[in-house]
């Protein structure tokens, strides 16, 4: 029987791989793809441009049919204040409206280029050598959009690095392309660094941090009841299924491999894994951020995250201080340059809902988010495949009443905050 080949470069090839890249990174092997939710059904939010569902961390658009350019807009939901009506008042014509705050997102093309090698040296069949190519194209770009969310939460690229990382430094000239929205530090009131038993507001403690500023259960209770003081909290994970998700209010916070590590040496440790599995009960289907490494305190999920924002002593980070609060001017802070030899300092993230927001484009050659191209040369002797995709992201940021009238820039759905680790 013969079997069916789809030809190099034919439609149906560009097709095929460039719906497979987007399948894989939308499904790619870290906790950040599980913060995404699936695309809302109602008919009422297919109108705000296809977005995911907005009780979640991470805010995917894919629906771009408006029309072509390289700036998208993201619609925010609102809450709805106000008094209430009493009694037999007239409440005709006093509804409050229903209000959607917006920011915009420029995407960009990233692509990658890999050499598949000639016909004699591979001696592999030309199917073969796309089958390879995408196998690594498909680890790629998941890697690459996992690393760019964890950068625009964290506010900061940090000083790891490895060839796992596909992100520059961020002192690299190609580091704000790559990026493609500006990467902007924690606002004032959204970042909190670790001091002894304690929370520190804001990013200048990083110049006194010491060894014992290490991340623990405590921590967690601290984060929790500043969330329960703040007049504009972060508003609290919504998962698809929850029953609980009114009565049991959960946020996600993902700690670096060291922090996850330093909270499992706890007393608390049985209870801590045990809150994960009681919360889990709640939901209609087992969600995926409920599978592997993780525990729950006071509401606050928390989740290994395989990658580290890390800061070395001396390094120099963007913060905003206090005196630029009302502004968010950012300003340079070096870590404590007499931090102990063999520590340093990362920066857990905690999550509420709609914290970054994710805009998709569409490539010129498949029409889809993910683009496939394939290129003969030397006498088509040596094949080059090109996986690329069109794509913003930005953390989303809006000017937030502080309780006394005053409207302060506002990370609007994450919190930074940093610990000392031990290496």
């Amino acid at each position: 029987m013969a079997e069916t080949n789809v030809a190099s470069g034919s439609s149906i090839a560009i097709k095929h791989y460039s719906a497979a890249l987007f399948a894989n990174t939308l499904k790619g092997a870290s906790a950040m793809e599980n913060l995404v939710g699936p695309v809302e059904p109602s008919v009422a939010m297919e109108k705000i441009a296809g977005q995911t569902l907005p009780g979640m961390p991470l805010v995917r658009i894919d629906n771009l049919m408006k029309g072509a350019g390289d700036i998208v807009s993201l619609d925010l939901v609102d809450t709805v204040g106000g008094e209430p009506l009493m009694g037999d008042v007239n409440r005709e014509g006093k509804g409050s409206t229903l209000s959607f705050s917006s920011m915009e997102i420029k995407i960009d093309l990233a692509s990658k280029v890999i050499d598949a090698g000639g016909s004699m040296s591979q001696q592999r069949t030309r199917h073969n050598l796309r089958e390879i190519a995408l196998a690594q194209l498909s680890g790629y770009f998941p890697r690459l959009d996992t690393q760019e969310s964890l950068v625009h939460l964290a506010g900061a690229r940090g000083s790891q690095v490895g060839t796992d990382w596909t992100i520059p430094l961020q002192s690299a000239v190609n580091f704000s392309s790559v990026m493609v929205n500006p990467v902007r530090a924690p606002t004032f009131n959204r970042h909190f660094v670790v001091n002894g038993a304690g929370l520190t507001q804001g990013g200048q403690q990083l110049a006194s941090i010491v060894s014992t500023d290490v991340l623990k259960i405590a921590h967690l209770d601290n984060l929790r009841k500043r969330l329960d003081d703040m007049d504009q909290p972060l508003q609290s994970v919504k998962l698809a299924g929850d029953r609980a998700a009114q009565t049991s209010k959960m946020w996600v916070f993902l700690a670096t491999p060291n922090q996850y590590s330093l909270l499992l040496t706890e007393g608390s440790l049985r209870a801590f894994q045990q809150n994960a599995v009681n919360r889990a009960a709640y939901l209609d289907n087992r969600h995926p951020l409920f599978a592997g490494e993780v525990g729950m305190w006071n509401g606050i999920l928390v989740i290994k995250n395989e990658r580290a924002i890390r800061f070395l002593p001396n390094d120099t980070t963007k913060i905003v201080t206090s005196g630029n609060a009302a502004t968010a001017i950012e300003t340079d802070q070096a870590i404590n340059g007499a931090l102990t030899a063999g520590y340093a300092v990362e920066r857990g993230l905690l999550l509420g809902a709609q914290a970054l927001g994710i805009a998709y484009g569409k490539t010129r050659i498949s029409g889809l988010q993910f683009g496939w191209k394939e290129h003969w040369y030397n006498f088509e002797s040596n094949l080059e495949v090109m996986g690329e995709k069109v794509c913003g992201k930005a953390k989303v940021r809006l000017s937030m009443d502080d309780g006394t009238g005053v409207k302060v820039p506002t990370d609007f759905g994450v919190i930074a905050v940093d610990s000392a680790v031990p290496l």
